[in-house]
């Protein structure tokens, strides 16, 4: 048995068609319960019960209690991340499990990676934000510049509350369709609430699109211009 990572393990676990629309539904950011993945998986509840053990016991869904309700959801945003990277592989290369449908577009627009702003908003807001010195990149890490604490402050983003997790700050996320990065990690985070508190966008129910509005998409082109 050759050592190392046991990657053939993952990606029998995200391989079987019904777990990985489980897992993209839960890209969503959303806890959801068994029957509702039930049905984004397309399979009976029994069937869906083993999948999820599965992925529970691969450590890619966590599982929390709420009253008689249990709740699935992505465990961390390592996860999402490698998710975001293989849509992109597979659109890349023509994998596509469906025609082109009328939420195509939107979603190549604005969505939710996991809990951060992705598609060609989240990448015109990254491109913005490094074009101003809001980062500082090495081979190996990201951080965030004194103009960029400066950036994100103004915004409204209050980065001391972000500092008590341990979790990264800021980290780059391959978008799928953009083949371009966008905004991870906390500040990611931070940032697309701030942008729905605001009121510019709101979250479409049931997908991961995320919808400005008219005066919302000219103030996110004042905040992070196009690069």
């Amino acid at each position: 048995m050759k050592s190392g990572p046991d990657i053939a393990r993952i990606a029998i676990l995200i391989g079987d068609p019904a777990r990985a629309n489980i897992l993209s539904a839960l890209m969503t950011g959303h806890a959801l319960t068994a029957s509702e993945l039930a049905s984004e998986a397309g399979v009976t509840p029994q069937t869906t019960s083993s999948h999820l053990r599965k992925l529970q016991d691969g450590g890619l869904i966590d599982l929390r209690h709420q009253g008689r309700h249990r709740y699935y959801s992505l465990a961390g945003d390592e996860v999402a991340r490698t998710l975001e990277a293989l849509m992109g592989l597979a659109a890349g290369k023509g994998h596509l499990r469906t025609r082109p449908g009328p939420k195509d577009a939107a979603l190549r627009h604005a969505r939710v990676c996991y809990n951060h702003l992705a598609g060609d908003m989240g990448v015109q807001m990254f491109n913005a934000l490094s074009l101003q010195g809001a980062f500082e990149m090495t081979s190996n890490d990201m951080t965030l510049t004194a103009e960029g604490h400066t950036i994100v402050t103004d915004f409204g983003v209050d980065l001391t509350a972000l500092s008590r997790s341990r979790s990264p700050l800021c980290r780059e996320c391959l978008d799928w369709s953009a083949r371009r990065s966008h905004l991870a990690g906390k500040l990611g985070r931070a940032l697309l609430t701030a942008i729905l508190d605001r009121g510019w966008a709101h979250r479409m129910e049931g997908t991961r699109v995320i919808a400005f509005t008219h005066s919302g998409q000219t103030a996110f082109d004042a905040a992070f211009k196009p690069g």
